[in-house]
């Protein structure tokens, strides 16, 4: 019988109902001097971020350029305000999809607690690397991995990205990558569209990258939340709207996901890796 699914989603459940009634406690407590930003444009930014968050683009990005645009927040509260807002949605992501999309449980776990690992243990060393000069890698190397996707794509080989799960040296591989994409979180690069590369080259089913990238980000991203609301470094009225409209935006856009069809969502995971790539190497050249 297997228990390690039901318990990551148990585990992912206590954990946002503990982040929610933590940030409710400090919206309360600080009702009296919130910032003064709209609800309603930032439940819209919340809802088109998190909508495309569950398609894999992610959200970080189109929520840093609409809260700019529209001068929602300062530009020093955007780091603790982009990861409070979108931890309780990314949860409800990793609840809905490791329920609705079969993955080995084994597979899942360990690539799970290795960017968990990564983000702890692995951070020290990778803060003290050049934002650019990692940049410019991920880039690179997510550049390379949609080519590779494009062409196996353009074949229609049989049989390749069907798999559920990983044994032997391919296992060993997604643990040791995912461990490197938990630390370079800490250092500001995005793990959904290299999860996505990882797992699309180890020869998994694309659909599978969606648990697996969610319940990594699951766990992490409401560690540290905690610590931006203690620091009281993120903007309450805005991290509130956006989780309430950006948990909306997850339900509606993970059923899309859940029945579109395979091919589609191949070209999709290509288009979403190389538009990360090209982000990543703008950031590079721009500094």
């Amino acid at each position: 019988m297997n228990i390690i699914t039901p318990s990551i989603r148990l585990s992912l459940a206590v954990l946002g109902t503990a982040l929610a009634l933590y940030l409710m406690r400090d919206f309360i407590r600080h009702r009296n001097s919130l910032e003064p930003n709209s609800w309603w444009k930032t439940g819209i930014i919340g809802f088109v971020g998190n909508f495309f968050d569950t398609l894999g683009i992610g959200s970080f990005a189109i929520e840093t350029a609409l809260l700019k645009f529209m001068k929602q927040i300062e530009d020093r509260m955007l780091p603790g305000t982009l990861n409070v807002a979108n931890a309780l949605p990314t949860i409800a992501q990793a609840l809905i999809f490791i329920q609705i999309i079969e993955v080995d449980p084994i597979t899942l776990l360990s690539m799970i607690v290795a960017s968990g690992a990564g983000a702890v243990l692995g951070s020290k060393i990778v803060v003290k690397f050049p934002e650019s000069r990692i940049r410019m890698f991920m880039g690179v190397a997510l550049l390379v991995a949609a080519c590779f996707m494009i062409a196996t794509n353009l074949k229609g080989m049989e049989g390749t990205g069907t798999a559920i799960g990983l044994e032997g040296t391919r296992f060993v591989i997604a643990v040791a990558v995912n461990f490197v994409l938990g630390a370079l979180m800490t250092a500001g690069i995005g793990l959904y569209a290299p999860c996505m590369a990882l797992v699309f080259a180890l020869g998994m089913s694309p659909v599978v990258a969606f648990p697996i990238m969610m319940g990594s980000c699951a766990f992490l991203m409401p560690l540290a939340s905690f610590r931006f609301i203690r620091q009281q470094a993120y903007a309450k009225r805005a991290s509130i709207a956006v989780a309430v409209a950006g948990t909306a935006g997850v339900f509606i856009a993970a059923y899309i996901v859940k029945s579109m069809e395979m091919e589609i969502l191949r070209w999709m995971v290509v288009a979403v890796i190389i538009y990360t790539a090209v982000v990543m190497l703008r950031a590079a050249v721009n500094g």
